[in-house]
C-alpha cells in the first residue's frame, strides 16, 4: 500500500506485510519537489535545486555525490571524486537530445537525431560511426550499419512485432504470430523451427511447444498465469503449487521427488525442504539483503553489508573474506581467509588499470579511447592487442614478438588461429556450414625450418534434419553417432554401423542401465534423487553411496573396501577412513584458511606452520618449491631430512614457461646430471599438441646420457576434449559422453595399421586424372570443397540432394564418383568401454567380450594407488580432463598442470579472480563433483513483466520485449532445480548504471523459456552451485562489451550468467573458442 502527504505527494511505500520499505520527503515551499528519499535499511539520498527547479546537487552518504551546473545547451556533472562529464544538448522542449558527451578522460562521443528526435547515428571516441535507420512511421529500427560497413536488418508486421532479422553474417531469424499477436513459430539462424500452441484465445501463455526434433511439451496455467503442470515429450509430468501471492511453494516431479519452499511476510524465501525433509533456511536484514544461509546440519554461511548493500564480509565455518570499496562503489581491496590482500586501481572511467594479487604479482592494463584493451603488463611481459575495423582481435604481440594471429571470413566467422610454439607454426582451422554451424576443426603443426607438415588432426561434425549435432567423425575413425529420444536424451551410441552402448532411463530421464556387450551397469537413486548405488554384473565394482543431511558424500561401500569421508563446516574434505578385511587407515587433510595444503598434524606434530600468506607453498613433507614472479612453479627439489648430508633420492625438477604461462620445458636432474628432459608444443588455444621426451640411457661408449632421439607423442582435440594420443606404436582415441569430460569408449589402433589406411582424397584423385590428356590439373580451393563434402557423404552412405543435383549439373553420377575413390581399408582396432567412478575417473577398461583388461585404484586427489595391467594398455586419463605425464608425474589439465601430490595446480588460474580467490586451488572437496540426476545445465530467460526482482535488463527476448532477465538452473540433487542469477538492487537513483547487485530470486518454473546449454556435466553443475552462493558484483546495465576488463566486478544478469557458466566450464577442464577470445580480449589471462 501507499502513504500520502496532505498535499497528495507519495510519502511512503509498504510491502505486503505492512512494513514500510520506501520513504519520500518534499520541499515545504514547492509541491511535488522531492528533496530526499530512502529505502529501508539504506542511507537517505538528498537533493538540492536552483531557483528554476533544476537539481544542482545529489548527496549520497558514503557514496558518490554529484553537482550539476547548467549553461545554455550544456550541463556539467561533477562527482565527489572531482570527475567531470559534460553533456551538450540540441533541440527544444520534448525534442531536446544529448548530441555530444565529453567524458572524464577527455574522450568525446556524439549522437545524431532526425527531425523528430530519433537516433540516427552514434560516433564513438575514435571517430567511428554506427548508423541507425528508423522506420519513418513507427520509429522502429530497420537497419544498423557498423563502422566497418556491415549491416543488420530488422523487419516488422503491422503490429510492430519483429518478424525477421538478418545479422551481418547473413543468417536470419524469423517469427510468426497469430491474430492475437502471440508468437506461434520461431525459426532460428540454423533453420530449427519451434512452434507454440495456445488452447485459450484469451491467454498469452502457450499450452504446448514443439521443437525442431518434433518433441512436444505441454503446459497448463492458472488464470493468474502461474504454471501448474509441465509434461515433457515422454509424457512425464511435473506439478507446481503456488501461494496466493503467486510464489511457487512446491514442486512435485516423477519418481516421487518433491521440494517445498516457504516465504516470510515480506515475500522472501526463508526455507527449502526436500523429499527427505532436509531443510535449508535463509535470513535477511531489514534492507532485504541475504545475511545467513543455514544448512540442514545447522552450519551457517553469513554475509555483512555496508550502508549501500555492498557485501563487505562473508563468513563460513569461522573463515572470513572481506571486500573494501571506494566512494564510487568500486572494489579496491579483497582480504582472503589468510589476511592477505589483493588491491585494484581504476581510471576515471571506472576501468581497471592495475591489479596486485595476494602474492604481490602486479598486472596493469591500458585502453584506447573506445575502451578496448590495447596493452597489458604482467611482471615484465608486455602484451599489445590489435583489432580490425569490426573490433575483432587480429593479432597479439608479447615483448615485441607475435603471439597469435586470428583470421575471419567475409561473414565475420573465425576461420583460423595460428602462432609459433617452440618455433613450430601451429594452426587451428575451422569450417562451417551455410547455417553457421561448426562442421570441422583441424589442427596442424609445421616444421620450424622446412615447413614440413609434421602433424594434423581433424574432427568433423554433422547434424541431423532436426539440427541436432548427433554425428561426430573423429580423425581416422568411422562416424560416432549418438542415438537420442525426445529433445536429445541419450539412448545409445554407434561407431560406424556397429551399436556399442545402450542407455535405459527412468521417468526423470536419469540413466538407470548402461549396456556394452556383456557389461551391464545398473544405477539407482535415493528418494531425494541422489546417487544411491551402481551395480555391475561383476561384483568387484559394485558401489553404494551414503550422504549426510547437507548432501555431502560420506561413504562409498564396495565388496573390496569402504571409504568414509569427513568434512569441515566449509565443506572441505578433511579426512578419509579406508577399511578392508585386513586394513584400517585414516588419512587426514589439513589446509590453511585460504585452502593451501598444510603438513599432516599427526605426522608433523611439531610443525608451527599455519598459513601460506601468498598461497605459494614452499615446502611440504617431500619437496622444497620455488616460484618466479608470475607465481609459476619453477623448481621442485627432494627434501633432505635434517641431519642427513645427502641422499641418493635427491632430485631436482625444473619447469620453464612461455609468455602465456604454458609449461614448455621440463627437466629432472640428479647430482646435476640430467635424467629426463621434455618439451611441449601448444596450439593457439593453449591445447597441448605434442610432447617430446628424452630419457637417460647408456650410449655405445658406456656413458650415460640423454637419448639423441626423443619419444614423440602427438595430441588431437575436439573442442576442449583431448580425443587422440598417438606415438610411433599406437593411436589411442577416446569418445566422451556428450557434454562432459567423462570418457566412454576407447579405440586403440596400431600405427602400422594406420599406415594402411592412407589414401588419396576424391579431390586429389580427380585432380590427378582430370586433364584432357589424363594429366594433372589444379582445382581452385572453392572447387575442392565440393568433392570433399561429397566424399564424406558417400563414405557415410548419406549423399544429400544438393550433392546429387551438383553432380547432375556436371553430367556425373554418385556411382561414377565412387569408382574414382580409392578403396577404404578398415584397420584392426581394439575397443574398450571406460568403467568410471561417479566423477568420471576410469576404474577399468572392459572389452567387448566383457573382460576387464585394465583396472586401477586411486585416492581422492587422483593419485594412483594400485594398477593391474596384464595387457600393457596405456591408460593415462585421470580425473576428468586430466592426462598423466609419466616423465614429470604431473597431470596435464587443458590450461594448466595439476600436481596430484599437492592436490593443486603448479601455475595460477588464467582467468584470475573469476576462477576463485586462490589461483592454485583444485576443488577442496574432490569427491563431491558429482551430479546425482545427470541431467543438464539450463540457461533460462523470462520477460520483464513476469519478474519478481527490480531494475533494468538489456536485450530482446522471444516475446519481442526489449528487456529480459537471464539466469542459470542446475539439478539440486534432490529432485528439483536450484537457480542463480544477478539482479540490480535498484533502491536509489544514485545506483545509476553501476548500482549494487544481489542474487536474483529465480526458479526454473517461473522462466519464460529454458534452453539446454550443458548436458550431464557434474563438474560444471557443482561449480555453478558454488557460484550461486557467492556475493554478487555490482550491477551494470551495460553488457561486458562496454567494460572490457572482465573481473566480474560489474555485471548485468546476462553477463553474470554467461560468465559464470563459461568460468565453470573452464574450471572443469574446458574452454571454448569464444571464451578464449573473450579472455584474450579482456587481458585477464
Amino acid at each position: 500500500r501507499y502513504g500520502w502527504t496532505p498535499r497528495g505527494e507519495l510519502a511512503a511505500v509498504y510491502d505486503r506485510s505492512n512494513t514500510q520499505v520506501r520513504s519520500f520527503t518534499y520541499d515545504d515551499k514547492y509541491r511535488g519537489r522531492m528533496v530526499a528519499h530512502r529505502h529501508t535499511g539504506r542511507p537517505e539520498i538528498r537533493y538540492r535545486y536552483d531557483s528554476g527547479g533544476r537539481v544542482t546537487e545529489q548527496l549520497n552518504p558514503a557514496g558518490l555525490s554529484y553537482t550539476y551546473q547548467y549553461e545554455k545547451d550544456r550541463i556539467t556533472i561533477t562527482d565527489s571524486l572531482d570527475r567531470h562529464e559534460v553533456l551538450h544538448t540540441a533541440g527544444e522542449g520534448g525534442l531536446k537530445r544529448v548530441v555530444k558527451k565529453e567524458h572524464a578522460n577527455g574522450s568525446v562521443t556524439q549522437s545524431q537525431f532526425d527531425a523528430v528526435g530519433r537516433l540516427k547515428a552514434l560516433t564513438d571516441a575514435a571517430g567511428r560511426t554506427t548508423e541507425y535507420s528508423p522506420d519513418v512511421v513507427t520509429g522502429l529500427i530497420t537497419r544498423i550499419t557498423t563502422p566497418d560497413g556491415r549491416a543488420s536488418a530488422f523487419y516488422y508486421n503491422h503490429h510492430n512485432q519483429l518478424t525477421s532479422a538478418t545479422g551481418p553474417d547473413g543468417l536470419e531469424i524469423r517469427r510468426e504470430y497469430d491474430e492475437s499477436g502471440r508468437l506461434i513459430q520461431e525459426t532460428a539462424p540454423d533453420g530449427d523451427i519451434t512452434h507454440y500452441r495456445y488452447d485459450n484465445p484469451h491467454s498469452d501463455f502457450p499450452c504446448a511447444t514443439e521443437d525442431a526434433t518434433g518433441s512436444r511439451k505441454t503446459m497448463t496455467w492458472s488464470r493468474y498465469g502461474q504454471l501448474l503442470t509441465f509434461t515433457d515429450c515422454s509424457g512425464y509430468q511435473t506439478r507446481y503449487d503456488h501461494n496466493r501471492f503467486g510464489q511457487m511453494t512446491a514442486v512435485h516431479r516423477e519418481e516421487g521427488l518433491s521440494q517445498c519452499r516457504a516465504y516470510d511476510s515480506h515475500g522472501q524465501l526463508i526455507a527449502v525442504k526436500d523429499t527427505q525433509g532436509h531443510e535449508t533456511r535463509y535470513e535477511y536484514n531489514a534492507a532485504g539483503d541475504l545475511t545467513t544461509v543455514i544448512a540442514p546440519d545447522g552450519s551457517r554461511y553469513g554475509a555483512q553489508y555496508d550502508a549501500w548493500g555492498k557485501a563487505v564480509r562473508t563468513t563460513q565455518g569461522g573463515l572470513t573474506r572481506s571486500m573494501e570499496y571506494d566512494a564510487a562503489g568500486r572494489v579496491i581491496r579483497l582480504t582472503n581467509e589468510n589476511g592477505s590482500h589483493t588491491t585494484f586501481r581504476y581510471d576515471v572511467l571506472d576501468r581497471l588499470i592495475q591489479e596486485t594479487g595476494f602474492d604481490g604479482r602486479t598486472q596493469r592494463y591500458h585502453h584506447d579511447l573506445t575502451g578496448k584493451l590495447i596493452r597489458s603488463e604482467d611482471e615484465g611481459l608486455v602484451t599489445h592487442w590489435h583489432y580490425d575495423e569490426a573490433d575483432r582481435i587480429t593479432q597479439r604481440t608479447v615483448n615485441g614478438e607475435t603471439a597469435e594471429q586470428w583470421r575471419y571470413d567475409e561473414r565475420g566467422w573465425l576461420t583460423g588461429i595460428s602462432h609459433l610454439s617452440e618455433g613450430h607454426r601451429v594452426t587451428v582451422h575451422y569450417g562451417y556450414d551455410e547455417k553457421g554451424r561448426l562442421t570441422g576443426e583441424r589442427q596442424t603443426v609445421h616444421h620450424p625450418q622446412t615447413n614440413e607438415l609434421l602433424w594434423q588432426h581433424e574432427t568433423r561434425h554433422a547434424y541431423n534434419a532436426q539440427g541436432l549435432a548427433n554425428r561426430c567423425i573423429p580423425d581416422s575413425l568411422p562416424a560416432v553417432e549418438w542415438l537420442t529420444y525426445g529433445s536429445g536424451y541419450l539412448a545409445g551410441m554407434k561407431l560406424g554401423d556397429t551399436p556399442l552402448v545402450d542407455f535405459t532411463r527412468d521417468r526423470l530421464h536419469r540413466e538407470t542401465l548402461r549396456s556394452f556387450g556383456r557389461y551391464e551397469l545398473t544405477t539407482a537413486y535415493t528418494p531425494a534423487g541422489q546417487l544411491q548405488s551402481q551395480h555391475l554384473n561383476s561384483l568387484q565394482y559394485d558401489r553404494d553411496y551414503t550422504w549426510n543431511d547437507n548432501g555431502e558424500l560420506i561413504r562409498i561401500s564396495s565388496p573390496r573396501q569402504t571409504r568414509s569421508y569427513s568434512y569441515s563446516t566449509t565443506g572441505r574434505l578433511t579426512g578419509v577412513h579406508t577399511t578392508t578385511s585386513n586394513l584400517d587407515i585414516r588419512i587426514p587433510y589439513a589446509t590453511d584458511p585460504a585452502g593451501n595444503r598444510l603438513p599432516d598434524p599427526e605426522l608433523h606434530p611439531d610443525s608451527t606452520l599455519c598459513i601460506w600468506p601468498d598461497n605459494r607453498i614452499t615446502r611440504d613433507a617431500h619437496y622444497l618449491y620455488r616460484y618466479d614472479r608470475h607465481g609459476r612453479l619453477t623448481e621442485k627439489t627432494d627434501l633432505i631430512p635434517e641431519g642427513v648430508i645427502r641422499t641418493d633420492d635427491e632430485r631436482t625438477h625444473r619447469y620453464h614457461y612461455d609468455s602465456q604461462h604454458r609449461l614448455v620445458h621440463y627437466t629432472r636432474t640428479q647430482y646435476a646430471e640430467p635424467l629426463v628432459e621434455s618439451r611441449y608444443l601448444y596450439d593457439p588455444l593453449g591445447r597441448r599438441v605434442a610432447k617430446r621426451v628424452w630419457r637417460r640411457e647408456r650410449d655405445l661408449t658406456g656413458w650415460m646420457s640423454l637419448s639423441r632421439k626423443p619419444e614423440v607423442t602427438w595430441y588431437g582435440w575436439d573442442g576442449d576434449r583431448l580425443t587422440t594420443i598417438q606415438n610411433d606404436r599406437t593411436r589411442i582415441q577416446t569418445v566422451y559422453q556428450p557434454g562432459s569430460f567423462a570418457p566412454l569408449i576407447r579405440v586403440e589402433t596400431a600405427t602400422g595399421e594406420l599406415a594402411k589406411t592412407q589414401r588419396r582424397s576424391l579431390a586429389d584423385a580427380l585432380q590427378q586424372s582430370g586433364g584432357e590428356d589424363g594429366g594433372h590439373v589444379v582445382f581452385p580451393p572453392v572447387l575442392v570443397q565440393m568433392p570433399d563434402r561429397l566424399e564424406s557423404e558417400i563414405l557415410a552412405d548419406r549423399v544429400s540432394e544438393e550433392s546429387r543435383r551438383w553432380l547432375a549439373s556436371c553430367g556425373l553420377t554418385v556411382e561414377q564418383m565412387q569408382n574414382q575413390m580409392d578403396p577404404v581399408y578398415t584397420p584392426a582396432r581394439k575397443i574398450h568401454l571406460y568403467h568410471c567412478d561417479h566423477r568420471g575417473l576410469p576404474l577399468a577398461l572392459v572389452s567387448t567380450e566383457g573382460a576387464t583388461e585394465w583396472c586401477a585404484e586411486y585416492d581422492e586427489w587422483g593419485n594412483l594407488l594400485n594398477e593391474e595391467n596384464p595387457h600393457q594398455l596405456q591408460q593415462l586419463i585421470r580425473l576428468p580432463g586430466q592426462q598423466y605425464d609419466e616423465e614429470s608425474g604431473l597431470y596435464y589439465n587443458r590450461h594448466r598442470y595439476y600436481d596430484p601430490l599437492q592436490g593443486r595446480y603448479i601455475t595460477q588460474d588464467p582467468i584470475g579472480l573469476e576462477g576463485g580467490w586462490n589461483f592454485y586451488q583444485y576443488p577442496l572437496n574432490p569427491i563431491s563433483n558429482i551430479d546425482p540426476l545427470g541431467l543438464e545445465t539450463l540457461k533460462c530467460i523470462k520477460p520483464l513483466h513476469s519478474m519478481g526482482g527490480t531494475g533494468e535488463r538489456s536485450g530482446p527476448d522471444i516475446w519481442g520485449n526489449l528487456f529480459y532477465h537471464q539466469y542459470l538452473c542446475v539439478p539440486d540433487g534432490k529432485g528439483d532445480y536450484t537457480c542463480g542469477g544477478q539482479d540490480q538492487r535498484g533502491e536509489s537513483k544514485g545506483d545509476g548504471l553501476w548500482g549494487p547487485g544481489k542474487a536474483s530470486n529465480d526458479t526454473k518454473e517461473a522462466a519464460g523459456r529454458c534452453d539446454l546449454v550443458e548436458t550431464d556435466n557434474s563438474c560444471v553443475e557443482n561449480c555453478l552451485k558454488g557460484k550461486f552462493k557467492e556475493v554478487r558484483p555490482r550491477y551494470s546495465v551495460l553488457p561486458d562489451i562496454f567494460t572490457p576488463i572482465n573481473l566480474g566486478l560489474f555485471k548485468n544478469c546476462q553477463d553474470w550468467s554467461n560468465d559464470s557458466l563459461e568460468t565453470c566450464k573452464m574450471k572443469c577442464s574446458g574452454n571454448n573458442i569464444g571464451r578464449f577470445i573473450r579472455f584474450v580480449f579482456t587481458g585477464v589471462m
